[in-house]
């Protein structure tokens, strides 16, 4: 089993790491001097050709541009013609949902994106999800007729080890904005390595939301960091001041307001998650870097 990661970012270095952990040969793309995984093998991304030919899954990581996803604008054709791949996974993200106001949506929710950020994941969603080899013009074996299974990975609010509110808090960067009755879903970074090994496994297709079981508001993930770090918390400040000085970026995440439900996606894996909320998340994240103190 050859699995090729299209980028090795926070994301999918947790992927690779689970897959060799695993048992499976994994190699992984990069558009520069990316630091080395153990067990895993670095291929230029502009030179991914050959690894496409021995790839028999494959998982996308890349967030499209303006052009579109960067993967398929380089590689359409030879994921086409791609002779032993039976399966692709793509990262994306459940800000393709939009605004819900408040409301609970899952899997079997129409993609209702309210920016140009994710209308572009909406149309690179498609776009992997329209790949096919039926039309390839390569021939191939009895055994390799049949088209891979496209799994479709909606992403909440990633965290974890060295990318979490607990970092944020130390370094002073932490803001307490406080928006009544706005919630935000999040994942832990091993949760979606678990997720995304699992319907690996399964050559599972189809759309899979990650998200925890408790959908939550900033402030309280505030609150708990803080608390677990020892420390006050930042001062409060309402949502109408703080935003003031937001990114257009931080805006748009704080424009929709949805509680995000991923119980098919866990039923159909055959999961639960190792981090169910932010607190469990969160205290693991410390154990971890404790353990790698005690450790050196």
């Amino acid at each position: 089993m050859n699995l090729l990661i299209f980028g090795l970012g926070y994301s999918g270095r947790a992927i690779a790491r689970a897959a060799v952990a695993a048992g499976y040969s994994v190699a992984a793309t990069t558009r520069g001097a990316a630091a080395p995984e153990p067990g895993v093998t670095l291929t230029p991304f502009n030179h991914a050709h050959a690894a496409i030919e021995a790839a028999t899954h494959i998982v996308a990581t890349a967030a499209p541009d303006e052009h579109g996803d960067p993967v398929l604008a380089r590689y359409h054709a030879a994921l086409k013609a791609a002779p032993h791949l039976r399966w692709i996974g793509y990262l994306s993200t459940t800000g393709v949902y939009g605004d819900a106001g408040g409301a609970w949506v899952d899997e079997t929710t129409k993609p209702h994106p309210g920016s140009e950020r994710t209308r572009r994941r909406v149309a690179a969603e498609q776009a992997w999800q329209h790949l096919t080899r039926s039309d390839s013009g390569k021939m191939l074996a009895a055994e390799e007729e049949r088209d891979f299974a496209v799994a479709i990975f909606r992403l909440a609010g990633i965290y974890g080890p060295g990318r979490s509110m607990l970092d944020d808090l130390r370094a002073g960067q932490g803001r307490h904005v406080v928006k009544p009755g706005h919630l935000f879903g999040r994942i832990h970074r091993d949760d979606i390595a678990q997720g995304v090994l699992a319907a690996l496994r399964l050559e599972a297709g189809g759309i899979f939301n990650f998200s925890d079981d408790e959908p939550a508001a900033s402030a309280d993930v505030v609150c708990e960091a803080a608390r677990l770090l020892g420390t006050e918390p930042p001062p409060p400040v309402p949502f109408e001041e703080a935003a003031k000085t937001m990114s257009p970026m931080a805006l748009s995440f704080w424009a929709d307001n949805r509680k995000v439900s991923a119980a098919r996606t866990k039923r159909a894996l055959g999961i639960e998650w190792r981090y169910p909320t932010y607190r469990e998340g969160l205290r693991a994240i410390l154990a971890e870097e404790a353990s790698q103190t005690n450790a050196s």
